[in-house]
């Protein structure tokens, strides 16, 4: 049986899970793990494919608010607390290369 202590301590994973089923297309696959050790504690977060960029949000926003909430949680349990977003399989993938003209064919010389 959880003590109140534990129950506690996971504060971080009910909230993260809230604001991501919230957040999301498809809740049912999504799918969070949580590790403790001594750096503090790690989430790590997978969700389909295509509600990544509605996870992240424009420029990175809606992560970065969810990942600041979570420190602010931690603090009040004195944890560290960081997040961590698995690339879903399917997903961008690496990013394929840019071909750059040379400064001579820039400048039409």
């Amino acid at each position: 049986m959880f003590g109140k202590k534990n129950m506690a301590t996971e504060k971080d994973l009910d909230f993260l899970k809230f604001i991501v089923e919230s957040i999301v297309e498809h809740p049912e696959e999504m799918k969070i793990d949580r590790k403790v050790d001594e750096m503090g504690v790690l989430l790590t977060l997978k969700v389909h494919k295509d509600d990544m960029g509605q996870l992240i949000g424009r420029q990175g926003s809606t992560i970065r608010a969810v990942r600041t909430l979570l420190r602010i949680i931690g603090l009040k349990n004195h944890a560290r607390v960081n997040l961590r977003i698995e690339e879903p399989e399917g997903g961008r993938g690496p990013a394929a290369p840019v071909e750059r003209k040379g400064l001579d064919e820039d400048l039409n010389l």
